[in-house]
């Protein structure tokens, strides 16, 4: 039958494949490129007709299969095997945002996926500062002071590991301080601004809560930190134990350089005297004190006098001018002018504390003629009044609280003008009024005490004021020969006189000068102080 039956011989469709038996037609039966994809009926070769291996890649002309040809989800990563698909086929082909992580964050700095930046694994050390800056979180600094002191302010809103390091560039923090400014975070516990001033300090500033805030850490292991206390300069310094002592008998300035914080001080104690007033003449009235105002933070024990202010004054780092106030003079005799009173005192002044000097004492003669007397004036402390004119000066003028000072005394005598044993009244003082001229035994009003250094720092010895215990004490009463002229008050209280000139009231206590006798001058008055103690270790 070979060769019997030709192609020409069969007519379309006349072999269907109902005439073909199973496996009738077999591979080795068909001639290599008798069957083209055009002779295959759509849907004809399934799977499951296609042998395993039957089709490689080798027998897949380039782009023979294509999107079009492939079912959604027909190829999925069971279907490709390891190292399949290679780096030159992903190229651009995967977007950043269909990744789950789309970019790396190290030591806080977040990077893209192939974007380019620097990032610090460790402290970001910055070029040497000379001047205020406020930090950032993760750097370090190189400070250099030579030139002067330099304020770093900490980040305004750290989180939890953010770190400062400060570093001394040249040795001078202890010359030139670093003041650390909190910027509204605690630094170890305390709402205070801190202050480097170790020389060489080496520190870094490690942020936990705001309960503690910013700890500091010391990379020197001989170095601590903590307390700091107040530190300054001006007028006589002197020390006494774990304190400082400043004192200031004439103008000057109290420079503070460090303002300390609460661990240490901050605060200081002061005494504040004016200038006393100047004695009258002619059985004049004394010179009343200066006023006198004082405060404590670091009493030794409690205050005893209830003219002590609790607290002092908290410093900061400025410079504070002083002003010692003058003693007035005693009133001349005779007068030369309208005045007819012993002078009033001037002021001392620290910070906001103003202490008026004192009221001068009035007159029992002066250029106005037989009979023109005066009363004293009002003050710190008030004078005392010249004999038969009245009433004494008012102290505490203007007010303050607690009181600067006291009441003058009253002049006296038993008739008027000519008729022996006039007298004047006592000059104010800070813890007492003046006395009163007395008419029987006829005798000078004494000046008011003054108040002892113990007011301020309690009852235990405080060496470290000299001799000087007591401030404030007003100026005694002038009187005739052979009665008593009045006493100066204790702290530095000139005596009236029977026979002459007042004596004078005592330098740099601000006493008040003594009443002079008839046809005499009134003594002078003495000069203030101001005295500034503190904790300084």
């Amino acid at each position: 039958m070979a060769n019997k039956i030709k192609e020409s011989n069969i007519s379309d469709s006349a072999v269907t494949t109902a005439k073909i038996a199973d496996n009738a037609i077999t591979s080795d039966k068909i001639a290599p490129g008798a069957v083209v994809a055009a002779d295959v009926g759509d849907g004809t070769i399934t799977t499951a007709k296609v042998a395993d291996a039957n089709i490689t890649s080798a027998k897949i002309a380039a782009d023979a299969i294509d999107g079009t040809k492939i079912a959604d989800d027909a190829i999925d990563s069971e279907h490709i095997t390891d190292g399949s698909v290679d780096n030159v086929h992903l190229a651009g082909s995967i977007a950043n945002d269909k990744l789950t992580n789309s970019s790396i964050t190290i030591n806080g700095t977040s990077i893209a996926l192939g974007a380019s930046g620097t990032i610090v694994a460790g402290t970001d050390w910055q070029a040497v500062k000379t001047t205020n800056f406020t930090a950032v979180a993760g750097e370090g600094y190189f400070v250099n002071t030579t030139s002067g002191a330099i304020t770093v302010t900490l980040p305004a809103t750290p989180t939890q590991g953010d770190e400062v390091t400060i570093v001394d560039y040249a040795g001078t923090f202890g010359t030139n301080n670093v003041t650390i400014g909190r910027n509204g975070s605690n630094i170890d516990g305390a709402a205070v601004d801190s202050s480097l001033k170790v020389n060489r300090l080496n520190v870094r500033f490690v942020y936990i809560d705001s309960t503690q805030g910013w700890k500091a850490i010391f990379d020197d292991a001989s170095e601590n930190y903590g307390a700091a206390y107040v530190t300054a300069t001006g007028g006589t310094v002197t020390t006494s134990g774990d304190y400082k002592i400043h004192t200031f008998t004439g103008d000057g300035c109290f420079v503070v350089s460090d303002a300390g914080n609460p661990e240490g001080s901050t605060a200081v104690d002061y005494l504040v005297v004016a200038g006393g007033g100047g004695g009258g003449n002619g059985h004049g009235g004394g010179g009343a004190a200066g006023g006198m105002r004082l405060g404590a933070v670091s009493c030794i024990p409690a205050p005893i006098s209830p003219y002590t202010a609790p607290g002092g004054i908290s410093v900061s780092v400025t410079t504070y001018p002083i002003t010692v106030g003058a003693g007035g003079a005693g009133q001349p005799y005779p007068e030369g002018d309208s005045t007819n009173r012993g002078r009033v005192g001037s002021n001392s002044v620290f910070a906001t504390i103003t202490s008026t000097g004192g009221g001068g004492g009035g007159s029992g003669l002066g250029d106005g003629g037989p009979g023109i007397y005066r009363p004293g004036q009002a003050g710190g402390s008030g004078g005392g009044a010249g004999t038969n004119s009245g009433t004494g000066g008012t102290g505490n003028t203007p007010p303050t609280s607690p009181s600067q000072g006291n009441n003058g005394g009253n002049g006296g005598g038993p008739g008027p003008f000519g008729v022996p044993f006039q007298s004047g009244g006592g000059g104010g003082g800070h813890a007492a009024a003046g006395l009163s001229a007395a008419p029987s035994p006829v005798k000078g009003g004494d000046g008011g005490n003054g108040s002892p250094i113990t007011a301020i720092f309690g009852a235990a010895p405080q060496p470290f004021y000299g001799a000087c215990g007591v401030y404030a004490g007003g100026g005694g009463g002038g009187t005739l020969s052979p009665t008593t002229a009045g006493s100066g008050g204790t702290g530095g209280g000139g005596n009236g006189s029977n026979s002459g000139t007042g004596t004078a009231g005592t330098a740099n206590t601000g006493g008040g000068g003594g009443g002079g006798a008839g046809s005499q001058a009134g003594g002078s008055a003495g000069k203030g102080i101001v005295i500034i103690r503190y904790k300084f270790q």
